[in-house]
């Protein structure tokens, strides 16, 4: 969900038979698929989240910086829904800073930020990314009000906090 330009979408097909990335921008969809060779088994939809997701099942769902642009308990109920028995549903999330361990992480994670960038580029200046005209909003929840909310919709669920702003969801549907 929210596959962008594909770079995820692509890397999960060196490891899954079938790979279908969702994002309601046309226009990344359009670079997905531009960079996306055509022997490689991804399949690209222009979809609204949660409401115009294809319909599944799904073994794995994954969220990279997403489910917050989206109506949280809606997206985790939707995503639930689409998954397959075994399947997984794998976020990494954005919350809200709220409390001054919060803010400490987040004045932490700018100079780490920076490092990774440039580590990742291998010292080059860091490219732009290219402009997404998908809708867009910040993080509204904090980490224990999405623990909460997550917890209630997909008991059993596993929340860990991250830095740069990040959290990880992981839950098994049986």
């Amino acid at each position: 969900m929210g596959c962008g330009s594909g770079d995820l979408a692509r890397l999960l097909a060196g490891r899954a038979e079938r790979v279908h990335g969702v994002d309601a921008d046309p226009a990344i969809i359009a670079r997905a698929r531009e960079l996306t060779p055509t022997a490689t088994p991804v399949t690209y939809t222009v979809a609204d989240a949660p409401a115009g997701l294809p319909a599944g099942p799904y073994d794995v769902i994954t969220c990279v910086a997403v489910v917050h642009h989206l109506p949280f308990t809606e997206a985790l109920e939707a995503f639930r829904d689409r998954l397959a028995p075994g399947g997984t549903l794998v976020i990494v999330g954005v919350a809200r800073e709220r409390t001054p361990v919060d803010h400490l992480l987040g004045v932490a994670s700018i100079p780490l930020n920076i490092v990774m960038a440039l580590l990742k580029n291998r010292g080059r200046p860091v490219p732009r990314p290219v402009s997404m005209t998908a809708r867009t909003r910040p993080p509204d929840m904090t980490f224990p009000e999405i623990v909460r909310e997550a917890r209630t919709v997909l008991p059993g669920a596993r929340l860990r906090r991250r830095l740069l702003w990040r959290y990880t969801l992981v839950w098994h549907r049986r």
